[in-house]
């Protein structure tokens, strides 16, 4: 199987954080500005607000299959890395070789 390249957003929400967990969190929103750094990368982006209810997890991956549990894991361990606990992850997969795009009128 041939590998594609995906886009892979991943869903969840907190679960039980302490304050000081909340305050890390929200010291963390501090000059983070949502346009510039809360897209797909290949590194992958977290992003949440200050409610610290529900987060997001984007990141483009290459894959030859599985691209949606690669995925989770990628954002399991971004979160693991914060030191919060977590629920309910989804994932979501668009395969962007798969993706038509079509031409404004004015260019055909």
């Amino acid at each position: 199987m041939a590998e594609h390249t995906y886009r892979v957003l991943v869903r969840g929400r907190f679960a039980d954080l302490t304050e000081d967990q909340r305050a890390h969190l929200r010291e963390q929103l501090q000059g983070f500005d949502f346009l510039r750094s809360g897209g797909f990368t290949e590194e992958g982006a977290l992003t949440f607000d200050e409610k610290l209810d529900f987060f997001s997890y984007r990141v483009i991956l290459t894959a030859a299959e599985k691209p949606d549990e690669a995925g989770l894991r990628r954002a399991s361990t971004a979160l693991d890395e914060l030191g919060v606990d977590f629920q309910g992850l989804k994932a979501k997969v668009t395969d962007m070789d798969e993706m038509k795009i079509n031409k404004p009128k004015r260019l055909r």
